[in-house]
């Protein structure tokens, strides 16, 4: 396959309708717009969601939902990640360097999933009450 060679599938692109061309054509006189009003008009359209003055419904249901700014600066870590790091020491630098947290990440958290195998220092780093426990049942310990 070439790039010189790549076609639209048959009926993919349809020919646009010509209308205005008279009576002979089904597109002549009105062109399909119906007779008066608004719509036949050029430039007779209002807004997208528009019900002739009533309360639109996507005005009329009620807003839910919520989207933290917050949540796009911090990151969970599992606790069986913590074995494929390199080193003893443990922070923010080394998760961002080995691409366990993404690299605008300001806030981390370990939190307990799976098991630890290895004994580490775990430096700047928010962790869980029960990846507490299995850090220092590993042999490593947990600092502020």
């Amino acid at each position: 396959m070439f790039l010189n060679t790549i076609k639209a599938v048959h009926g993919a692109r349809k020919k646009s309708r010509r209308v205005g061309r008279g009576i002979g054509c089904t597109m002549g006189k009105t062109c399909g717009r119906g007779h008066k009003g608004q719509k036949a008009r050029s430039g007779g359209f209002h807004k997208v969601g528009f019900e002739g003055g009533q309360m639109p419904l996507q005005r009329r249901l009620p807003k839910i939902g919520f989207t933290s700014h917050k949540a796009r600066f911090s990151s969970e870590v599992r606790l069986s990640e913590l074995n494929y790091l390199t080193g003893d020491v443990i922070d923010l630098k080394v998760l961002i360097d080995a691409n366990v947290v993404p690299i605008f990440t300001k806030v981390a958290r370990i939190i307990k999933s799976g098991e630890l195998t290895r004994s580490v220092i775990v430096k700047g780093v928010k962790v869980t009450a029960g990846a507490k426990e299995s850090i220092e049942a590993a042999g490593g310990k947990v600092e502020a």
